[in-house]
């Protein structure tokens, strides 16, 4: 049997991703496909790269202030125009370059340049073309049977795939590749249980994040957090029916750039994964 984790985006949240694979390997569950969108692309990529979940979370603690260095005005503002469908002044949002050059850097360290090259296991991100509106897949395997294949891109660097995924509306420009300009897959995609049922697995276990609560007191970040919680869990519907299990992590208010959390939310992840372990093994008939 083949087990896959599809991971959702989240922002500094994702590294509970990191959390989650951490506590299935200490019980001895391998993961045969994986897929994320945005941050759980990030983390997605770099497990199928070889890197183990500890360093995983390593690697975000030292390249996160760094990639999501932004004012939380622009932040604000930005988000609250992109959902309100106002013009946004792009020249205030971050090209995501550094995100792109820390995972190149990476890559290299394994010998992986492009996406195809990855070879331990099967690996899909999605992303969202501006131009036509529609969904791609970043991938080092197409599936087999499929009609469509135009929309799996297998030859691409490993930096661009994971900049276009994570490339958030609002806050980062979108991201070109070739003929296309890409934004954050979870436009369309949040949890990639679909696609990554499509890899081959036979049990998919769905990792997304609890909405917080927003009150007189929450701030405007919160209310955008709880916004986008809501349009991303909606998105995501059909593909967490399609799951066999949903691991639904809380992460007490933290924000999109909220780094100062990481520690916390990765303690989270790893700590609803060891609550839910007995549940995960039966669905798994271990």
């Amino acid at each position: 049997m083949k087990i896959g984790l599809a991971l959702s985006g989240g922002g500094i949240r994702g590294i509970a991703h990191a959390g989650v694979l951490k506590a299935l390997e200490e019980n001895n569950i391998k993961i045969d496909i994986i897929g994320g969108t945005s941050s759980g692309g990030i983390i997605s990529s770099l497990y199928a790269m070889g890197y183990s979940p500890y360093y995983i979370y390593i690697l975000f603690k030292r390249y996160a202030k760094e990639i999501v260095e932004i004012n939380l005005n622009t932040i604000v503002s930005s988000v609250a125009n992109f959902m309100m469908n106002k013009k946004i002044n792009m020249s205030g949002l971050k090209t995501g370059e550094s995100l792109e050059k820390a995972y190149e850097t990476l890559g290299k360290k394994r010998g992986i340049i492009k996406i195809k090259d990855i070879k331990k296991l099967p690996v899909v991100i999605p992303t969202v073309n501006v131009s036509d509106g529609k969904e791609y897949i970043f991938t080092n395997n197409i599936p087999k049977g499929i009609k469509n294949k135009s929309k799996y891109i297998i030859d691409v660097p490993v930096g661009r795939a994971i900049r276009a995924t994570s490339s958030f509306p609002g806050v980062f420009c979108p991201c070109s590749f070739e003929k296309y300009n890409f934004l954050d897959g979870g436009v369309l995609d949040n949890v990639p249980v679909i696609e990554v049922k499509k890899q081959g697995a036979d049990k998919v276990i769905a990792v997304n994040f609890k909405s917080d609560d927003v009150d007189e007191k929450s701030s405007a970040m919160d209310i955008i957090m709880r916004t986008l919680d809501i349009m991303g869990n909606k998105i995501s519907e059909e593909s967490l029916e399609k799951s066999d299990f949903i691991l639904t992590i809380p992460t007490d208010g933290t924000g999109l750039f909220d780094v100062e959390k990481l520690d916390s939310c990765y303690k989270y992840g790893y700590k609803v994964t060891i609550e839910n372990m007995e549940k995960i093994k039966k669905m798994l008939n271990l």
